[in-house]
């Protein structure tokens, strides 16, 4: 005896494509590490152009995490840029933000896979 199984409805379907989207976009930006930044500026365009589709606070709870760790990090990459001359200060500025940077979309990427929000700061 075979069971009838119901056809998705399209918002299990569009949840699902916006799961793996934000994991997809998660990769992008840990993967930026290899590309000098290059996918995570691909990650954070996918985040603003699917940023008006998003369905619950627990989607754009992690698209914000996103987009804040990015620009903060842009941000801190751009103050610490000066420390570049005197050579040491600034490879060692850069990999503090660096390690930084991985933690939050490493955390991220942790509590979205566990079903958690990311808080609001």
């Amino acid at each position: 005896m075979s069971e009838i199984v119901p056809a998705p409805t399209p918002v299990s379907t569009e949840r699902n494509n916006l799961t793996l989207l934000t994991h997809v976009m998660y990769g992008l930006h840990l993967a930026s590490w290899f590309s000098a930044g290059v996918f995570s500026v691909i990650a954070i365009i996918l985040n603003y152009v699917k940023r008006p589709d998003l369905p619950d606070e627990f989607f754009r709870s992690h698209f914000r995490w996103q987009a804040r760790s990015f620009w903060f990090t842009l941000l801190w990459l751009l103050l610490a840029a000066p420390l570049w001359l005197l050579l040491i200060p600034g490879w060692i500025a850069y990999t503090v933000i660096g390690f930084w940077y991985l933690y939050r979309f490493i955390r991220g990427w942790w509590s979205f896979s566990e079903g958690r929000a990311m808080p609001v700061p």
